[in-house]
């Protein structure tokens, strides 16, 4: 497969990822209004339901990776979107408890078992030279889908109307559906990481665990990115929404905004972040990212000393939102394509599954730290322990750096020797 239909094939990944994140913003404001709510289950329940699409990913993640190498990620992300399709339809058509939870369940093993397989699909139709930017694109894409999805999906949604929110989680499935349909037509290269006799045995995958494990530099990145995922996106729906309301006293709709300042910050910054960041050594990017959120983070201890001025105290909050989208740009050229250039060739979908694996863990323990503390009202252990993660991103990211080629923490200078993107074999996938 030659350059140019390499790029159609990405050009129709990233579409189809873009629609689905459209699809997706849809709903997730407002499921745990309508759990709660709307199906009169109550907020406990609904808790259940947000845990679940993380306890979900949890149980499918460690075997998607093998699958992806096995089969390919063009199967795999198909059977994910159908399953996502399932429980997105599901969520909005059942009132029972068990359904509900039932349905979130198979919502959150879709979608987990889909990012993997994307990820290693738009491995396969880059370079080592085109990765940091078709990782940008998909994160850009990602998030202006969201919030395209978001204020569009609250024109639509009405509490008192429940067939509203069947509407909302219809087009959900749809685009799902849409994308798992545009997946299926992408032609790809590079077929023979799937050649020659796989074994599906114990202890084949015992080994290529064990493989990855003793790859230093790739625990290393999984570290790093628990405590990334961890110290910001863990944060966002529960200890650093609390700090907010109830130390800065920030109100609701103005916690809005600052979401929206960070999705804003995301769409306008990635392109002009991605020219600033492609030609640098990708672990002196990651430990910036540290200081960026580590004054994130010190802007929103500053907002609850200054509540009293609320003003001010808004400006910071709205400000410790917009870096940690500064931050998330910096990332998206930097840490996926990192995970894929320390892959070996048969093992990309292993790796990519093994870091999402890291990041839904983060997702779960984030909150549950954050929720723990604010029930507490320990808020400066709070901010102290969360500045320290940052601080820790830095450390870790520069004694990574320790570890990695020239290739691999520098892929596209002038100087580079490209040693992980071979050029691909002529024949497509399908």
């Amino acid at each position: 497969m030659n350059t140019t239909d390499m790029g159609a094939a990405l050009r129709r990944i990233q579409l189809g990822n873009a629609l689905s994140a459209f699809g997706n913003g849809f709903t997730v404001p407002f499921t745990f209004v309508y759990v709660s709510e709307v199906r009169g289950l109550g907020a406990g329940t609904a808790g259940v339901v947000l845990a679940t699409f993380a306890v979900a990913a949890l149980f499918v993640l460690p075997f998607t990776g093998r699958v992806i190498d096995r089969r390919g990620p063009v199967p795999v992300a198909v059977a994910g979107t159908v399953l996502a399709a399932s429980g997105s339809l599901g969520l909005g058509l059942s009132g029972s408890e068990p359904v509900v939870i039932a349905a979130a369940g198979a919502l959150g093993a879709g979608i987990s078992v889909v990012q993997p397989a994307l990820a290693t699909m738009i491995v396969w139709c880059s370079t080592t030279v085109t990765r940091s930017r078709a990782f940008a694109t998909q994160f850009f894409l990602a998030n202006l889908g969201l919030g395209v999805g978001g204020l569009m999906g609250g024109l639509i949604v009405d509490t008192a109307h429940p067939s509203s929110f069947i509407r909302l989680f219809a087009i959900e499935a749809a685009m799902f559906l849409v994308l798992g349909a545009v997946v299926a037509t992408v032609r790809l290269p590079r077929t023979a990481r799937l050649e020659g006799p796989v074994t599906d045995t114990g202890a084949d995958a015992a080994g290529g665990w064990r493989l990855l494990l003793q790859n230093r530099a790739m625990v290393m990145l999984c570290v790093l990115g628990f405590v990334l995922f961890f110290a910001c996106y863990g944060q966002f729906e529960s200890g650093l929404s609390a700090f907010a309301v109830t130390v800065t006293h920030v109100s609701p709709a103005m916690l809005g905004v600052a979401l929206a300042a960070n999705t804003a910050t995301i769409v306008l910054a990635q392109f002009v972040v991605l020219r600033l960041v492609e030609y640098r050594r990708r672990s002196r990017v990651i430990a910036a990212v540290g200081l960026v959120w580590t004054v994130a983070w010190l802007a929103a201890g500053a907002s609850g000393l200054v509540h009293s001025h609320h003003a001010v105290a808004v400006v910071a909050i709205i400000s410790t939102y917009a870096l940690f989208g500064l931050g998330e740009a910096m990332l998206a050229p930097t840490v996926s394509p990192l995970v894929a250039d320390l892959a070996p060739e048969r093992m990309v979908g292993r790796y990519n599954a093994a870091f999402a694996l890291v990041k839904q863990l983060a997702l779960a323990i984030g909150p549950a730290v954050g929720g723990l503390i604010a029930a507490a009202g320990a808020y400066d252990v709070y901010v102290v322990l969360l500045v320290g993660c940052s601080l820790g991103v830095s450390v870790i990211a520069l004694r990574l750096g320790r570890h990695l080629s020239a290739s691999q923490d520098a892929p596209i200078r002038p100087t580079r020797v490209v040693a992980h993107s071979p050029a691909p074999t002529p024949e497509p996938a399908h």
